[in-house]
């Protein structure tokens, strides 16, 4: 046990030493964001995937190109060689030698018609691109929103435990109190064990509030995929708490869906995705249709057997000249029976079409749901901000009431730890309230597809 609490004390003065020797990064909300947007490893796949949609539409551009290919040969043989130039001659064509070639070719082909697949392909590949864009966007949606919730809930347990010690504190000072009144015989010693039971009560809550703010912290340093060693200070932002809240009589559900089913990237995505596939659709009925396709050509050679006459001909007359070899073709190649492999595509193809609209009617019954249940949260939170304020003013002057008449003698210590009980969960309600309709302004935005990360103030 005493090696268990050595090696525990060692890790915290470690730890300490460490820490004090950090230079503290202050971390503001736009910073935290900044830095989430900047780490995180999901945004950078989805910025991969849209560099590889642009790197494809540039390929399908070049599809629309002439397919040009050229080689060039050498080859040296020894042995018994028929030389037909020899034969021409009248002489006898097999020879024992070593000889020397050299040939080239070049050549170009065209599609001319092929079923519109280039057109079709290169329009698919847009959308495609268009698909991976709004992901993109969606994606730094889905992190700007979850790095400031994760702010927000750091900020709320600090501002939480600042109530839980000023309420220690209070607690502490009126327990003062009470042992000078219990010493002059003023009140009875029960008093002093009831204060000092709400003052360990008292401290147990600043505790867990601790305990939640340390958690709370490191999901968000989490989040923002920061070294979790580091020494940081999330700052406070100014919230004002008189700030006027949109009422939820200012928002229309319709209106709001209606530009959820707009504006979400992630909607706009599946949209452009669908329509991808109706192109994919088109590539695969394009198979049942003839296809043309014209080709040139030009090759040439040259041999050091290679004579005219008689006599031995030139590498540049022979190469250049007289060897020289030019074609020209149409290719029409008419689909007749493939083992039912162009239709079984055709199927495949309307089967992901009907899958994907499955999947984009679904995905706006979610919107319709996330949309509807965010603004009845924020009518509901609105009423909540309101009823809290209320109480948090009437405890407030209970509170005090209590606490004078205590001090006179007109009241139990048992009325005033509960009138005191009573201020600090309105006060924290209160807190809370703020918060959560901030957060739920947030969400709602979220929704919508309105966040941009630029003026996520609170």
């Amino acid at each position: 046990m005493k090696k268990i609490i050595s090696l525990a004390l060692l890790a915290m003065l470690t730890y300490s030493g460490t820490t004090l020797g950090q230079t503290v990064q202050r971390i503001t909300l736009q910073d935290a964001i900044e830095i989430a947007l900047e780490n995180n490893y999901l945004l950078k796949q989805a910025e991969n995937n849209l560099e590889l949609a642009e790197e494809s539409i540039r390929s399908e551009y070049a599809d629309f190109l002439p397919d040009v290919s050229g080689s060039l040969s050498g080859s040296r043989n020894t042995g018994q060689q028929f030389i037909a130039d020899r034969f021409s001659e009248g002489l006898d064509p097999f020879v024992n030698l070593t000889s020397q070639s050299v040939s080239g070719n070049l050549r170009a082909g065209i599609d001319i018609f092929n079923g519109f697949n280039n057109i079709n392909t290169l329009r698919a590949s847009e959308e495609t691109k268009l698909s991976r864009e709004e992901s993109l966007q969606r994606a730094k949606e889905n992190v700007i929103f979850n790095a400031a919730t994760r702010f927000l809930q750091v900020i709320l347990d600090k501002e939480l435990l600042e109530i839980a010690k000023g309420n220690l504190e209070t607690s502490r000072t009126q327990l003062e109190q009470v042992v000078a009144q219990v010493e002059v015989g003023s009140r009875p010693a029960v008093d002093q064990y009831n204060q000092e039971a709400q003052v360990a009560t008292d401290e147990l809550t600043v505790t867990q509030r601790e305990n939640s703010l340390s958690l709370n912290r490191l999901l968000l340093i989490r989040q923002l995929q920061i070294d979790p060693l580091g020494n940081y200070e999330f700052v406070i932002p100014e919230i004002d708490e008189d700030r006027a809240f949109n009422s939820s009589s200012s928002y229309i559900l319709r209106d709001l869906i209606d530009e959820a089913l707009v504006g979400r990237s992630d909607i706009r995505s599946e949209e452009a995705s669908i329509n991808a596939l109706k192109y994919q659709l088109k590539i695969a009925q394009g198979g049942l249709l003839p296809s043309l396709s014209a080709s040139a050509s030009i090759s040439s050679r040259y041999s050091d057997q290679y004579s005219l006459g008689g006599e031995d001909v030139s590498f540049s007359d022979q190469f250049f000249d007289q060897q020289v070899n030019r074609g020209f073709g149409l290719s029409l190649s008419i689909p007749i029976f493939q083992n039912w492999n162009r239709m079984y595509n055709i199927q495949s193809n309307k089967v992901q079409l009907k899958n994907a609209q499955l999947a984009l009617d679904n995905s706006k019954l979610q919107v319709v749901q996330e949309v509807t249940q965010a603004f009845n949260d924020y009518s509901s939170y609105t009423k909540q901000l309101e009823a809290s304020q209320k109480s948090l003013i009437a405890s407030e002057k209970a509170f005090e009431t209590q606490q004078e008449r205590y001090n006179v003698g007109a009241s139990t210590l048992i009325e005033l730890s509960q009138a005191q009980s009573t201020y600090v969960e309105a006060q924290s309600n209160y807190t809370q309230a703020i918060y959560n309709l901030i957060f739920q302004e947030k969400l709602l935005d979220f929704y919508l597809g309105k966040l941009s990360g630029d003026d996520i103030e609170f």
